[in-house]
Protein backbone atom coordinates (compact mmCIF):
# COMPACT_ATOMS: atom_id res chain seq x y z
CA UNK A 1 0.00 0.00 0.00
CA UNK A 2 1.03 3.70 -0.52
CA UNK A 3 0.79 6.08 2.06
CA UNK A 4 -1.95 7.57 0.81
CA UNK A 5 -3.92 3.96 0.84
CA UNK A 6 -7.36 4.51 1.60
CA UNK A 7 -8.36 1.53 4.41
CA UNK A 8 -12.31 0.35 3.91
CA UNK A 9 -13.46 -2.88 5.48
CA UNK A 10 -16.63 -4.94 5.61
CA UNK A 11 -17.29 -5.64 9.84
CA UNK A 12 -19.52 -8.28 10.97
CA UNK A 13 -19.68 -11.64 13.24
CA UNK A 14 -19.13 -14.21 11.11
CA UNK A 15 -17.90 -12.18 8.34
CA UNK A 16 -14.61 -14.62 6.97
CA UNK A 17 -16.67 -16.02 4.23
CA UNK A 18 -18.00 -12.29 2.66
CA UNK A 19 -16.87 -11.97 -1.13
CA UNK A 20 -16.88 -8.29 -0.36
CA UNK A 21 -13.35 -7.38 -0.18
CA UNK A 22 -12.48 -9.33 -3.70
CA UNK A 23 -15.50 -7.37 -4.99
CA UNK A 24 -13.79 -3.75 -3.94
CA UNK A 25 -10.32 -5.19 -5.15
CA UNK A 26 -12.26 -5.85 -8.75
CA UNK A 27 -13.59 -2.69 -8.61
CA UNK A 28 -10.44 -0.60 -7.47
CA UNK A 29 -8.66 -2.09 -10.16
CA UNK A 30 -11.42 -1.17 -12.54
CA UNK A 31 -11.24 2.26 -11.45
CA UNK A 32 -7.81 3.10 -10.39
CA UNK A 33 -8.72 3.68 -7.03
CA UNK A 34 -5.95 3.72 -4.52
CA UNK A 35 -7.66 1.96 -1.21
CA UNK A 36 -7.17 -1.46 0.53
CA UNK A 37 -10.25 -3.18 1.52
CA UNK A 38 -9.98 -6.10 4.42
CA UNK A 39 -12.67 -8.37 6.47
CA UNK A 40 -13.67 -6.77 9.93
CA UNK A 41 -14.70 -9.29 12.66
CA UNK A 42 -16.40 -8.16 15.66
CA UNK A 43 -17.47 -9.68 18.95
CA UNK A 44 -20.98 -9.53 19.17
CA UNK A 45 -20.49 -6.92 22.20
CA UNK A 46 -18.00 -4.72 20.47
CA UNK A 47 -18.97 -3.32 17.55
CA UNK A 48 -18.83 0.47 18.47
CA UNK A 49 -15.58 -0.73 19.81
CA UNK A 50 -14.33 -2.44 16.80
CA UNK A 51 -15.72 0.53 14.52
CA UNK A 52 -14.12 3.57 16.71
CA UNK A 53 -10.50 1.70 16.89
CA UNK A 54 -10.77 1.01 12.76
CA UNK A 55 -11.47 4.91 12.74
CA UNK A 56 -9.00 5.74 15.05
CA UNK A 57 -6.17 3.99 12.86
CA UNK A 58 -7.48 5.65 9.89
CA UNK A 59 -10.30 3.95 7.96
CA UNK A 60 -12.54 6.11 5.51
CA UNK A 61 -15.52 3.75 5.77
CA UNK A 62 -17.33 0.58 6.53
CA UNK A 63 -20.05 -1.89 4.77
CA UNK A 64 -21.70 -3.27 7.83
CA UNK A 65 -23.24 -7.25 7.46
CA UNK A 66 -25.14 -9.45 9.87
CA UNK A 67 -25.61 -8.60 13.11
CA UNK A 68 -24.62 -4.93 13.06
CA UNK A 69 -26.68 -3.07 10.56
CA UNK A 70 -29.24 -2.06 12.85
CA UNK A 71 -26.48 -0.86 15.46
CA UNK A 72 -24.45 0.79 12.92
CA UNK A 73 -28.02 2.72 12.12
CA UNK A 74 -28.14 3.69 15.73
CA UNK A 75 -24.21 4.83 15.62
CA UNK A 76 -24.26 7.49 12.26
CA UNK A 77 -24.59 10.50 12.79
CA UNK A 78 -26.09 11.00 9.44
CA UNK A 79 -28.76 8.47 7.47
CA UNK A 80 -29.63 8.89 4.35
CA UNK A 81 -33.82 8.25 3.07
CA UNK A 82 -33.46 4.71 2.51
CA UNK A 83 -31.43 4.14 5.21
CA UNK A 84 -34.15 5.79 7.19
CA UNK A 85 -36.66 4.34 5.50
CA UNK A 86 -34.90 0.32 6.00
CA UNK A 87 -34.03 1.21 9.86
CA UNK A 88 -30.82 -0.33 8.91
CA UNK A 89 -27.47 0.51 7.37
CA UNK A 90 -25.10 -1.31 4.89
CA UNK A 91 -22.34 1.24 4.55
CA UNK A 92 -20.84 3.73 6.86
CA UNK A 93 -18.64 6.32 5.28
CA UNK A 94 -16.45 8.36 8.05
CA UNK A 95 -16.41 11.90 6.57
CA UNK A 96 -15.21 15.67 8.86
CA UNK A 97 -18.45 16.37 9.46
CA UNK A 98 -19.56 12.84 11.42
CA UNK A 99 -20.42 9.54 10.51
CA UNK A 100 -22.94 9.31 6.85
CA UNK A 101 -25.22 6.00 7.07
CA UNK A 102 -26.51 4.51 4.10
CA UNK A 103 -28.74 1.44 2.99
CA UNK A 104 -27.97 -0.03 -0.90
CA UNK A 105 -29.31 -3.05 -0.47
CA UNK A 106 -32.39 -2.09 -1.94
CA UNK A 107 -30.85 -0.54 -4.91
CA UNK A 108 -29.18 -3.47 -5.24
CA UNK A 109 -31.85 -6.04 -5.97
CA UNK A 110 -33.61 -3.01 -8.25
CA UNK A 111 -30.72 -2.78 -10.43
CA UNK A 112 -29.91 -6.43 -10.24
CA UNK A 113 -33.33 -7.18 -11.32
CA UNK A 114 -34.19 -4.36 -13.77
CA UNK A 115 -30.66 -4.01 -15.92
CA UNK A 116 -29.05 -7.49 -15.69
CA UNK A 117 -32.30 -9.53 -15.69
CA UNK A 118 -34.02 -6.89 -17.84
CA UNK A 119 -37.19 -6.82 -15.96
CA UNK A 120 -39.78 -3.84 -16.02
CA UNK A 121 -40.77 -2.39 -13.29
CA UNK A 122 -43.48 -0.29 -13.83
CA UNK A 123 -46.92 -1.57 -13.53
CA UNK A 124 -45.63 -5.33 -12.34
CA UNK A 125 -47.58 -6.99 -9.80
CA UNK A 126 -44.92 -8.32 -7.21
CA UNK A 127 -44.98 -10.35 -3.89
CA UNK A 128 -42.21 -10.52 -1.68
CA UNK A 129 -42.36 -13.27 0.75
CA UNK A 130 -40.51 -12.83 4.19
CA UNK A 131 -41.18 -9.51 6.68
CA UNK A 132 -37.67 -9.30 8.20
CA UNK A 133 -34.60 -7.04 7.74
CA UNK A 134 -34.13 -8.10 4.49
CA UNK A 135 -37.67 -7.24 3.30
CA UNK A 136 -37.48 -4.01 5.35
CA UNK A 137 -34.04 -3.42 3.52
CA UNK A 138 -36.03 -3.10 -0.43
CA UNK A 139 -39.48 -2.22 0.16
CA UNK A 140 -39.63 1.46 -0.67
CA UNK A 141 -36.60 1.01 -3.39
CA UNK A 142 -39.46 -1.82 -5.12
CA UNK A 143 -42.20 0.54 -4.53
CA UNK A 144 -40.09 3.58 -6.02
CA UNK A 145 -39.31 1.49 -9.19
CA UNK A 146 -43.00 1.62 -10.22
CA UNK A 147 -44.80 -1.12 -9.35
CA UNK A 148 -48.55 -1.71 -9.36
CA UNK A 149 -49.04 -3.89 -6.40
CA UNK A 150 -46.57 -5.13 -3.22
CA UNK A 151 -47.79 -8.37 -1.45
CA UNK A 152 -45.78 -8.65 1.31
CA UNK A 153 -46.16 -11.95 3.02
CA UNK A 154 -45.13 -14.07 6.04
CA UNK A 155 -45.16 -16.56 8.08
CA UNK A 156 -46.45 -14.52 10.99
CA UNK A 157 -49.41 -11.96 9.40
CA UNK A 158 -49.38 -9.48 11.26
CA UNK A 159 -45.36 -8.95 10.83
CA UNK A 160 -46.34 -8.47 6.75
CA UNK A 161 -49.24 -6.22 7.56
CA UNK A 162 -46.92 -4.17 10.14
CA UNK A 163 -44.24 -3.47 7.26
CA UNK A 164 -46.67 -3.01 4.87
CA UNK A 165 -48.38 -0.22 7.40
CA UNK A 166 -45.06 1.13 7.32
CA UNK A 167 -44.42 1.95 3.90
CA UNK A 168 -47.12 4.43 4.12
CA UNK A 169 -48.30 3.23 0.52
CA UNK A 170 -51.40 1.91 -0.63
CA UNK A 171 -50.32 -0.51 -3.21
CA UNK A 172 -48.43 -2.39 -0.18
CA UNK A 173 -50.31 -4.61 1.77
CA UNK A 174 -49.38 -7.60 4.08
CA UNK A 175 -51.24 -11.34 4.34
CA UNK A 176 -49.96 -14.62 5.62
CA UNK A 177 -48.40 -17.69 3.83
CA UNK A 178 -51.66 -19.88 4.16
CA UNK A 179 -53.54 -16.55 2.19
CA UNK A 180 -51.65 -17.06 -0.84
CA UNK A 181 -53.90 -19.68 -2.68
CA UNK A 182 -56.74 -17.40 -2.86
CA UNK A 183 -54.44 -14.43 -3.75
CA UNK A 184 -52.53 -16.30 -6.35
CA UNK A 185 -55.80 -17.78 -7.76
CA UNK A 186 -56.80 -14.43 -7.96
CA UNK A 187 -54.71 -11.81 -10.16
CA UNK A 188 -51.73 -13.20 -9.62
CA UNK A 189 -47.74 -12.13 -9.83
CA UNK A 190 -45.34 -10.74 -12.65
CA UNK A 191 -42.19 -11.35 -9.87
CA UNK A 192 -41.76 -13.34 -6.82
CA UNK A 193 -38.86 -12.15 -4.38
CA UNK A 194 -37.96 -14.74 -1.64
CA UNK A 195 -36.37 -11.81 1.18
CA UNK A 196 -37.11 -15.46 3.79
CA UNK A 197 -34.01 -16.81 4.97
CA UNK A 198 -35.16 -20.57 4.42
CA UNK A 199 -32.97 -20.69 1.36
CA UNK A 200 -30.13 -20.43 3.44
CA UNK A 201 -31.16 -24.22 5.19
CA UNK A 202 -31.85 -25.04 1.31
CA UNK A 203 -35.45 -25.23 1.88
CA UNK A 204 -38.57 -23.25 -0.25
CA UNK A 205 -40.75 -21.23 1.54
CA UNK A 206 -43.61 -23.33 3.02
CA UNK A 207 -46.19 -21.32 0.78
CA UNK A 208 -48.88 -22.48 -1.82
CA UNK A 209 -46.93 -23.49 -5.42
CA UNK A 210 -49.51 -22.23 -6.96
CA UNK A 211 -48.33 -18.40 -6.39
CA UNK A 212 -46.11 -18.86 -9.22
CA UNK A 213 -48.15 -19.51 -11.77
CA UNK A 214 -47.82 -16.75 -14.60
CA UNK A 215 -44.85 -15.32 -12.81
CA UNK A 216 -42.04 -14.30 -14.93
CA UNK A 217 -39.29 -14.07 -12.98
CA UNK A 218 -38.80 -15.69 -9.33
CA UNK A 219 -35.80 -14.06 -7.30
CA UNK A 220 -34.15 -15.44 -4.48
CA UNK A 221 -31.82 -12.95 -2.08
CA UNK A 222 -29.64 -15.57 -1.33
CA UNK A 223 -27.08 -17.39 -3.56
CA UNK A 224 -24.48 -20.24 -4.19
CA UNK A 225 -22.61 -22.20 -6.31
CA UNK A 226 -26.42 -24.32 -7.29
CA UNK A 227 -30.01 -22.86 -7.83
CA UNK A 228 -31.49 -22.64 -4.14
CA UNK A 229 -34.69 -24.74 -3.35
CA UNK A 230 -36.81 -21.45 -4.23
CA UNK A 231 -35.58 -21.54 -7.45
CA UNK A 232 -36.13 -24.92 -8.22
CA UNK A 233 -39.31 -24.77 -7.23
CA UNK A 234 -40.71 -21.89 -9.07
CA UNK A 235 -38.74 -23.59 -11.91
CA UNK A 236 -40.50 -26.85 -11.29
CA UNK A 237 -43.90 -25.00 -11.35
CA UNK A 238 -42.90 -23.33 -14.91
CA UNK A 239 -41.89 -20.01 -13.83
CA UNK A 240 -40.06 -19.20 -16.96
CA UNK A 241 -36.88 -17.69 -15.37
CA UNK A 242 -35.53 -17.65 -11.95
CA UNK A 243 -32.52 -15.88 -10.26
CA UNK A 244 -30.63 -15.84 -7.12
CA UNK A 245 -28.76 -12.54 -5.35
CA UNK A 246 -25.51 -13.47 -6.65
CA UNK A 247 -25.80 -9.61 -8.79
CA UNK A 248 -27.63 -8.09 -5.62
CA UNK A 249 -24.38 -8.53 -3.95
CA UNK A 250 -22.45 -6.82 -6.41
CA UNK A 251 -24.94 -4.22 -7.72
CA UNK A 252 -25.37 -2.96 -3.85
CA UNK A 253 -21.39 -3.29 -3.16
CA UNK A 254 -21.06 -0.67 -6.08
CA UNK A 255 -23.34 1.42 -4.88
CA UNK A 256 -21.08 1.62 -1.86
CA UNK A 257 -18.05 1.72 -3.73
CA UNK A 258 -19.78 5.34 -5.53
CA UNK A 259 -20.58 6.37 -2.15
CA UNK A 260 -17.20 6.28 -1.16
CA UNK A 261 -14.86 7.53 -3.98
CA UNK A 262 -17.55 8.88 -6.32
CA UNK A 263 -17.07 6.41 -9.18
CA UNK A 264 -18.98 3.84 -10.42
CA UNK A 265 -17.69 0.84 -11.07
CA UNK A 266 -18.96 -1.30 -14.00
CA UNK A 267 -20.68 -4.37 -12.41
CA UNK A 268 -21.29 -6.89 -14.89
CA UNK A 269 -17.78 -8.12 -15.21
CA UNK A 270 -17.25 -8.68 -11.85
CA UNK A 271 -20.87 -10.61 -11.55
CA UNK A 272 -19.06 -12.87 -14.30
CA UNK A 273 -16.07 -13.46 -12.17
CA UNK A 274 -17.65 -14.10 -9.70
CA UNK A 275 -20.32 -16.75 -11.06
CA UNK A 276 -17.61 -18.45 -13.06
CA UNK A 277 -15.80 -18.81 -9.59
CA UNK A 278 -18.77 -20.03 -8.07
CA UNK A 279 -19.09 -22.69 -10.70
CA UNK A 280 -16.01 -23.70 -10.15
CA UNK A 281 -16.26 -24.38 -6.66
CA UNK A 282 -19.78 -26.49 -7.14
Amino acid sequence: MSPVTDRYAVIGNPVAHSRSPAIHARFARQTAQDIAYDRLPAPLDGFVATVEAFRAAGGKGLNVTVPFKVEAFDYCTHRSARAAAAGAVNTLAFRDDGVHGDNTDGVGLVRDIGQRLGFRFEGARVLMLGAGGAARGVLLPLLDAGVARLTIANRTASRAHELAALAGDARAAGCGFDALGSAASGEGFDLVVNATSAGLDDAAPAVDEAVYDGVRLAYDMVYGARPTAFMRQAGARGCPAVSDGLGMLVEQAAESFFIWRGVRPLTAPVYRDLRAELAARS
